[in-house]
């Protein structure tokens, strides 16, 4: 192992001399870091054997120290990063979607009766009943309506888009063994509450007795739950959620009459039945009686806006998708800025390649890092970390990814002396966990990328976690010039 990294000492030796250039005034940093990292990757590789790629790097994105920096390896939500930049770059960090209930037709002012057609306009918005900060609700658009006189609508609901056609699938490029679960929604401009349904659940009265159904989300997802799950003795909870072909979610499994009440989830597979569920609900709470007929309507010709709400501003949604990774978030803010096409991987690479310059072995397929067949360099992150915040729309770029402490960071919350010294991407499949990011340092900004791919997947975490604190024991907060903390909704606030 000695010799592999004396090796890549040598092969880098010019980038190195510049990188040490600035610590000439410090001769001992650039040595200690060295040792640091040498003596860590030793406990590493012992903790969980398997292939690393690593590649540290000074702010302006000299390589300082490697293992492998140049070989493509699986990076997992780390993609999620390299989405967030192409997306602001292309779309701009204020910039808002929109929902609408648009119609053609004439108001009955008598009745309140709206005579004509009309539909709800779903354009891919991420907060569309979201389950963390910052939400757009479709109750704001029934009161909108009441607020126009509005006190009946009549008709199936259409669902339309000015995107093209409403509709979200799975992606072909994620692996089947994940469909159904609640990281892997349907993606698509028809997306509300994250693409999940949630219920809460407490045991009967006694065993033999149905669970009762307590709670639900989105609001309004009630109308398609069925239960039957039963009470049994004891504390365990053994739910599941199943779905049925004609759009309703069972409840099932059995909960012990000794538990506490216990939430279950699930991803949906058609998102039309909740959006229809969460309408009628959002009418009712607005007291607008819909006079509902059964099936899909057809889209409205030449509409006009009859109500509308707007998503947070784009850096808002995305310091939350990176904050919870979220898959379904960062294939929207991919097809935000790319399209809903095939191609906008590819808008994606071309992106990645004109930044970083590194051409040999990347192959992006999604935006969200789920794909097994991404790959991606050590040396392709840190020289993007360095290099787009220069780029336009890159402007504070560090602080779209989470700090030490919050989200999936939460883990980095002790071993730092402060909130903020860390700005990171986790990434982690069943054989891959990799960090990327920012470390705040008095010596300068260090640009890092860990990656792992084998079988000791929580090991290799642990190895990582421990390497920045190692290296931030003493560190500072990652600096930013004019950022309004207040804009990066649940960064400046976490949910935790």
């Amino acid at each position: 192992m000695r010799a592999g990294i004396t090796h890549l000492v040598a092969l880098f030796s010019t980038v190195w001399a510049g990188a040490t250039a600035s610590a000439q005034s410090r001769p001992d940093s650039a040595q200690t870091l060295q040792s640091q990292l040498e003596t860590w990757f030793k406990q590493a590789t012992r903790r969980a054997p398997g292939t690393w790629g690593i590649a540290v790097a000074d702010q302006q994105g000299r390589l300082v120290w490697g293992i492998q920096p140049t070989r493509p390896l699986i990076p997992a939500s780390t993609v999620k990063l390299l989405t967030t930049g192409f997306a602001r770059s292309v779309v701009g960090g204020d910039a808002r979607k929109t929902t609408r209930v648009v119609g053609r037709g004439e108001l009955d002012a008598s009745s309140g009766t709206w005579n004509g057609s009309w539909a709800l306009e779903i354009n891919g918005d991420p907060s569309l009943e979201h389950r963390g900060n910052g939400v757009t609700s479709l109750v704001d658009l029934a009161l909108q309506l009441h607020r126009r006189g509005v006190r009946r609508l009549t008709g199936p609901l259409a669902v339309t888009s000015a995107e093209g056609t409403a509709d979200a699938s799975f992606p072909t490029t994620w692996s089947a063994r994940h469909r159904g679960r609640l990281f892997a929604p349907p993606v698509g401009n028809l997306t509300i509450h994250d693409n999940l349904i949630s219920a809460t659940v407490a045991p009967g009265a006694r065993i033999g007795r149905p669970v009762q159904l307590i709670g639900a989300a989105p609001d309004g997802a009630a109308r398609l739950l069925v239960v039957s799950a039963k009470t049994v003795k004891g504390r365990r909870s053994r739910l599941r959620i199943e779905t049925r072909p004609d759009g309703q979610y069972v409840i099932a499994g059995t909960l012990g009459v000794s538990a506490r009440p216990r939430g279950v989830s699930r991803a949906v597979t058609d998102p039309r039945p909740v959006l229809e569920a969460v309408w009628a609900q959002a009418l009712e709470t607005a007291g607008i009686e819909w006079l509902q007929s059964p099936g899909i309507g057809t889209s409205v010709t030449k509409p006009a806006v009859l109500a509308e709400v707007h998503s947070p501003v784009f850096d808002s949604i995305a310091s939350e998708v990176n904050r919870r990774s979220l898959n379904l978030g960062a294939e929207l803010m991919l097809q935000w800025a790319g399209g809903a096409d095939a191609t906008a991987a590819d808008r994606l690479t071309a992106h990645v390649q004109q930044i970083t310059g590194d051409y040999a072995g990347l192959r992006l397929v999604d935006g969200s890092g789920l794909s097994d067949l991404n790959r991606v360099s050590p040396h392709t992150f840190v020289s993007y970390l360095a290099r787009f915040p220069l780029a336009p729309g890159g402007r504070n770029f560090p602080m779209l990814l989470p700090p030490n402490g919050s989200g999936t960071l939460a883990r980095l919350s002790t071993g730092l002396p402060q909130r903020g010294v860390v700005r990171a991407k986790t990434g982690t499949l069943g054989n891959v966990a990799t960090l990327v990011g920012y470390l705040g340092r008095s010596d300068g900004v260090l640009l890092i990328s860990l990656m792992y791919n084998g079988s000791r997947v929580y090991a290799a975490r642990q190895a990582q976690w421990s390497l920045f604190r190692t290296l931030g024991a003493e560190g500072v907060v990652i600096p930013t010039d004019s950022l309004d903390a207040d804009a990066l909704g649940g960064d400046a606030r976490p949910n935790e």
